[in-house]
């Protein structure tokens, strides 16, 4: 069954459960396949803020850059300082502290608050695509991945859940590097969802539930009070074309000898746009940072 836990920091939760927007969520990803099998020496390899604006119609997907430079506030014995932001999960402990940590540090940085947030280790995500019967994704350049040697070749493929997930692991050899892999893991948000509309699954309470079941112990969320089924019900007619990526303004900086990400002053207006429910209007004024999912 999905656990639930507090996983938000209270800094950064907004106290409000009316679903009818606009709403935002966290959505980390975690990856088991690291050498390590200590959660506190995993560091968060996705996130993402979900925003949906009222009404329901639309939403963005927002990547913060796994190695944006972040000052992460003191917390489980860590003393505060300024790392990469997939830091944060590790320095809080991992788990629901660290997720804490992380919603802290991103609420401090944006001022954005939360009404929930979900964390997926990839091989939940995994079984899921599988037991969909795998997504279609589109491969814009030939690589080779890192983790597996496989050869990924340019067309739009189906792809099980393996392959998928190996595909948006991999941001070497790719020409923007890891803005490729924010942009591949975006559309394969889009695509899980497309898959899903296609069985029918988002109307079917059956097979829904056995999707969640799928997922089992390897989804984490929290719901601010709402019942899990409620916020599927509400956001189940969201249309798969009306989802957007959004990319963080910024830009590669080495310090130190540390590549690094630098946020933009305010995140490009972005940060604001979310507080002041201007979104689209945002997205529509800075196509350089919206990517075509």
């Amino acid at each position: 069954m999905v656990t639930r836990e507090e996983l938000l920091d209270s800094g950064a939760r907004r106290g409000q459960t009316d679903l009818n927007g606009p709403l935002n969520y966290l959505l980390v990803g975690t990856d088991r396949w690291r050498s390590s099998s200590s959660t506190a020496d995993r560091r968060s390899d996705t996130i993402l803020i979900v925003h949906v604006p009222a009404g329901g119609r639309e939403a963005f997907l927002m990547s913060i850059p796994r190695d944006l430079r972040v000052t992460i506030p003191a917390a489980h014995g860590f003393g505060g300082g300024e790392d990469k932001i997939n830091a944060a999960y590790q320095h809080g402990g991992g788990g629901q502290s660290g997720t804490r940590l992380l919603s802290a540090t991103i609420t401090q940085l944006t001022d954005i608050r939360f009404d929930g947030a979900a964390v997926v280790d990839f091989s939940g995500f995994r079984d899921v695509i599988d037991h969909l019967g795998g997504v279609r994704m589109c491969v814009d350049t030939e690589f080779r991945s890192i983790h597996t040697d496989r050869v990924f070749t340019p067309g739009c493929q189906e792809m099980d859940g393996g392959t998928a997930l190996d595909f948006v692991r991999q941001r070497y050899d790719l020409p923007n590097g890891d803005y490729d892999r924010q942009t591949h893991q975006q559309q394969l948000l889009r695509a899980v969802l497309q898959r899903a509309s296609e069985t029918s699954i988002r109307n079917n309470p059956v097979r829904l539930d056995q999707v969640i079941r799928a997922v089992g112990s390897s989804l984490t969320v929290d719901t601010n009070g709402v019942p899990l089924a409620d916020l599927v019900l509400a956001l189940r007619d969201l249309p798969t074309d009306a989802l957007r990526g959004i990319q963080m303004p910024s830009y590669p900086q080495t310090i130190d000898q540390v590549s690094y990400v630098i946020l933009q002053e305010g995140g490009g207006g972005l940060f604001t746009a979310v507080q002041n429910q201007r979104v689209p209007q945002w997205a529509q004024a800075n196509p350089r940072w919206v990517t075509q999912l």
